[in-house]
Order: structure tokens, then sequence, then C-alpha cells
């Protein structure tokens, strides 16, 4: 077991849950290996801690549980570099913001993607999406009458 100290007080992880991004995250290239914070509260938001740079911590969630229809598989270079095959599971992740304002948004224009049977992970651009960086939560029906 490790220990490092974070703005979450002292953690002590296991070397061998590290999460490892071989290219680090856009524009953060220096920030490769991340440990998941276990989860106080229930509910689909969770932290990943930085081991190398314990200042940096992000909040992450599956975007499939705000956005049913947001759908990335890995390409083939995609795969390679998490080191998968083609029936390897690999899950998509976003990084959330929660400004001043309290709107919640998600970046599903750079996706993370994880494989679980590697414990590597990769930050994506993907090019003439749709979608924005700061994506707001869709609107509860009750909250549009």
């Amino acid at each position: 077991m490790k220990k490092i100290t974070t703005r979450f007080g002292e953690i002590e992880y296991d070397p061998a849950n590290i999460i490892h991004f071989p290219e680090g995250l856009v524009g953060l290239e220096d920030l490769h290996d991340f440990i998941v914070m276990p989860n106080k509260k229930k509910g689909p938001l969770f932290w990943i801690q930085c081991v190398d740079h314990p200042e940096y911590a992000f909040v992450v969630t599956d975007p499939t549980n705000f956005f049913v229809d947001y759908v990335l598989s890995p390409d083939e270079e995609e795969r390679k570099k998490l080191g998968i095959g083609e029936e390897d599971e690999c899950y998509v992740l976003s990084i959330v913001t929660v400004p001043p304002s309290k709107e919640i948004t998600l970046n599903l224009a750079a996706p993370i993607l994880f494989a679980p049977k590697t414990n590597r992970a990769l930050q994506v651009v993907l090019e003439n999406s749709p979608y924005d960086v700061r994506t707001p939560l869709p609107r509860l029906e009750e909250e549009r009458r």
C-alpha cells in the first residue's frame, strides 16, 4: 500500500488499482496515474484522484446516466493503446464540471475510455461531434413545465 496527501486528506491506495492514462489528459499530459476515490455518497458521480500530482482530482460519471443515446466505442488504434481486444470491455466516462452557477455540465466532446482489463484509460477528442465540452445536464420533465 502507498499513501498520498490530497485535498481529501491522506489517502492509502493499492498501486495495483491505479488507472493509467498513457497519454495523460487533454491539456494535462503529465497526469498519468489515478485512483478512484471511495464514494461516500450514493449516486452516479465519483472522483478520480491523480497520484502523480495530488493537487488534481476530477469528478467523473458514466454519461449514459444522463444521455441514454450517448454511445461510443474505441477504434482499433484506441484499443491498442488501451491494450484490449475487440471483445474486451471498455467503459465511457465524462468529466463533470460544477461551476459557481451550479449548472452541472459534462464534457461529452472529450470522453474518457476506460478498459478495466488493463486498468488503462484514454481521453479522446471527438472530431465533428454534436456534443460540447460543457454539455448541460438534461432538465427534468417537471422543471420544463
